[in-house]
């Protein structure tokens, strides 16, 4: 019988664990984003999550095997095609997706943006890829002279469309958005249409606002987090988990936008008395730093999720078991600012925890979710085996 009241998922938001068995395929061989940072910065300094076995998944000279580690580890290689923000964290949650969610590293074709300027009336701006606030700076002034949005992609599967508020009022870009998704399906459904709302007059006052609005599509099947929502659980998110997650299976949100703000509403969760999930994404690895190859900033944000691990544990109750997981990687020592194919790392520590238990390579991210379905009695995914009976204390 299950001991299991509440399960925490902290995802690390593009904190991989070494290449996947299929990097090649990706471009992506040498990946590691926690062993090359190390390497690069001269050691991270991990000391919380080392206890917890951090240092048995990856070979990383400041975090060394603990010899009597609090936690279980092991890796979870991906099984969804892609390295998608999205698509890790829905495999994680029983959802395996066949085919990659489109990307446009040459700008959208030009028949998709002739559908789109025809729906809001109006031609575009930019249609490359491009860091937000880089292209804001670029285009802003001819957006402020003619009114047209700025359309641009990333490395991601977004279409983002960049406006100024004096010029495009919020609920115009918001329904621009919604025509976006609308066309958006087929070969070219992409993960999310996103508002990027911005202020300002000029380049150096340009600045965008905290009214983004993100317009996931649909998961395909039911994840485990409906599942539970229909067993009657709740299921807490935290960070942009209820925009990847299509705001579905989810009873309650903390829409945060970094790490800080993310870790501050999981310790509000864990508060609170109920039975369920908590799910938190922690972005700042992947927005901040990994796009941006800087691993002293990425090194520098562990460290700050680590110091925080302490505050985690001395917040969880008798029932609770707690994971440190993975989306994907965004290697900050590579060439490129792609995401890396890789493997997630996988902690998973709380008071009915078995200490020591190496979990290996698991075949999918999606033993996450079997192992919340079973610790709650819900339908397992169709892929996926639970880690539950490996970890619990007999």
């Amino acid at each position: 019988m299950s001991k299991i009241q509440r399960v925490i998922v902290l995802v690390l938001d593009g904190v991989g664990a070494g290449e996947a068995p299929d990097a090649a395929a990706y471009g992506d061989l040498g990946s590691n984003s926690l062993s090359n940072t190390d390497r690069v910065v001269g050691g991270l300094d991990l000391p919380h999550m080392g206890k917890l076995g951090l240092g048995y998944i990856t070979p990383m000279q400041g975090v060394p095997p603990d010899p009597h580690p609090d936690g279980a580890y092991g890796r979870m290689a991906p099984r969804s095609a892609g390295k998608d923000t999205i698509s890790g964290h829905w495999e994680m949650m029983g959802v395996i997706l066949a085919k990659p969610f489109p990307t446009y590293p040459h700008g959208f074709p030009p028949e998709v943006i002739a559908e789109f300027e025809a729906r809001i009336g109006r031609g575009v701006l930019g249609n490359y890829p491009a860091s937000g606030t880089e292209i804001i700076k670029v285009l802003g002034m001819e957006h402020l002279r003619t009114g047209k949005p700025i359309v641009y992609t990333s490395a991601d599967s977004v279409f983002q469309i960049a406006a100024n508020d004096a010029v495009i009022p919020l609920d115009q870009l918001y329904w621009m958005c919604l025509q976006a998704r609308e066309m958006l399906t087929g070969a070219h459904a992409v993960g999310r249409v996103i508002a990027r709302p911005f202020v300002g007059d000029s380049p150096d006052t340009f600045k965008r606002t905290e009214n983004r609005r993100d317009y996931p599509l649909q998961p395909p099947v039911k994840t485990i987090l409906q599942k539970a929502v229909e067993a009657g659980l709740e299921v807490c998110a935290v960070g942009k988990i209820d925009d990847i997650m299509a705001h579905t299976g989810i009873t309650r949100s903390k829409h945060t936008l970094n790490n800080a703000g993310s870790l501050q509403g999981t310790f509000e969760f864990l508060e609170e008395d109920f039975k369920g999930v908590i799910f938190t994404n922690l972005i700042e690895f992947d927005m901040i730093y990994g796009h941006r190859n800087d691993p002293h900033g990425y090194a520098a944000a562990l460290k700050r999720v680590d110091d925080a691990v302490p505050h985690i544990l001395e917040r969880l109750r008798p029932g609770d078991l707690a994971m440190f997981v993975a989306d994907h990687g965004v290697d900050p020592t590579t060439p490129g600012t792609d995401h890396t194919r890789e493997c997630s790392p996988l902690l998973v520590f709380g008071p009915p925890v078995q200490p020591g238990v190496d979990l290996g390579l698991r075949k999918t991210f999606s033993d996450v979710g079997a192992t919340i379905a079973q610790a709650f009695k819900l339908e397992p995914p169709e892929l996926g085996a639970s880690f539950l009976d490996e970890v619990l204390r007999s």
